[in-house]
This record gives structure tokens, C-alpha cells and sequence, in this order.
């Protein structure tokens, strides 16, 4: 049985009906999703669990608060992880955290 797996990315703009696909490797389906703040990743990360996502990774746009709040959204039905950037590029040198 495949692993479901998830990667979640925080983009201004971002559309999670849009801005998403499936990858299929012979063990695992990684599901990969854009939202645009931390509301929108929290409720894409419930549908994720929802259809069986075990495990969640966060970019790097997420900050301690963001990673938390995901990890609360789920409640335990997956692990969540992250990429880390002390300050992300993409957001001119921020934390999500001061953004989101």
C-alpha cells in the first residue's frame, strides 16, 4: 500500500483548486497544494487527512506559528514537518508568520 504523503506551499495568490497536483512514485502519492495564507492551508490540510494523508511537509513560507496552527488543524491524524528558512525569499526576507 502507497504512503499518502502532502507539501503544502504558501504563495501570494495562490488558488488550492488551481494550484495543485498528484505525483505517483511505486510507494508513495504526494499530493502537493498552494494556498495563499495559513486559513486556507489549515483547511486543505483537513481535506488532506480527510483522504488519507499521513504525513505533511510545510515550505519554507511557513513560520513557527503557521506550522503549528497546521499541525492543530489536524489534530494528530498526520505528522507535520517543514522546510525551514529563518526569513523566505519569496516574501521579501519574512517570516509567514508576519505576513499571515
Amino acid at each position: 500500500m502507497k504512503t499518502k504523503a502532502a507539501f503544502i506551499f504558501v504563495a501570494p495568490e495562490a488558488d488550492p483548486q488551481k494550484h495543485c497536483a498528484v505525483i505517483e512514485s511505486p510507494v508513495i502519492e504526494l499530493s502537493v497544494v498552494g494556498v495563499k495564507n495559513y486559513q486556507e492551508a489549515e483547511e486543505a490540510a483537513q481535506k488532506l487527512v480527510a483522504d488519507g494523508v499521513t504525513a505533511i511537509e510545510l515550505c519554507a513560507g511557513f513560520g513557527s506559528e503557521g506550522t503549528a496552527r497546521i499541525a492543530r488543524a489536524v489534530k494528530g491524524k498526520a505528522v507535520v514537518g517543514a522546510v525551514r528558512f529563518d526569513l523566505h525569499p519569496a516574501f521579501d526576507h519574512q517570516s509567514g508568520d508576519e505576513l499571515f
